[in-house]
């Protein structure tokens, strides 16, 4: 079975609904997955926006949230989950507004994608604090069993 990553409140390709946005309620999606392998330790999750500020000329890759180290036997995040609602051993990491947890997207100009990127790794990370993208996909290098990728779009009214 291959990793897949679903939302029960978009498709991949569609439209996020405000709610999971800065015009919104800012809170994050339901998001649910299959497929991890049995030699899963963990599970990470980034979600990112590549096409920061403008699509049109993109300059960087805009970080919305960070997660690492799901215990591997679950299967969903609630919407609007709180950090003490986390699967037990959830760390999350640093996202671009300098804090942890979700932050919803809220594009300048013009249709942004976004990314939600999970990974099904063979270890569980040793603890990296509230550690950025970066330096979580440094840690995750070379343990990567699976990927799944769900990508929708949001433009501001």
């Amino acid at each position: 079975m291959t990793l897949a990553l679903t939302s029960s409140a978009f498709t991949h390709q569609g439209a996020i609904p405000t709610q999971y946005t800065c015009e919104g309620k800012d809170v994050s999606p339901p998001l649910s997955w299959t497929g991890v392998p049995a030699e899963a330790r963990s599970l990470a999750l980034i979600v990112d926006d590549p096409d920061a500020p403008d699509p049109a000329a993109p300059k960087r890759t805009w970080v919305h949230w960070v997660l690492y180290n799901i215990p591997p036997a679950t299967t969903r995040l609630e919407e609007a989950v709180a950090p003490a609602q986390l699967p037990p051993g959830t760390v999350q990491g640093t996202n671009d507004w300098n804090r942890t947890g979700y932050g919803g997207p809220c594009p300048p100009i013009g249709r942004h994608r976004y990314f939600h990127k999970l990974y099904a790794l063979d270890v569980v990370l040793p603890d990296l604090g509230e550690p950025r993208k970066a330096e979580l996909e440094k840690a995750m290098d070379g343990h990567v069993l699976a990927k799944a990728e769900l990508m929708a779009t949001y433009q501001k009214r």
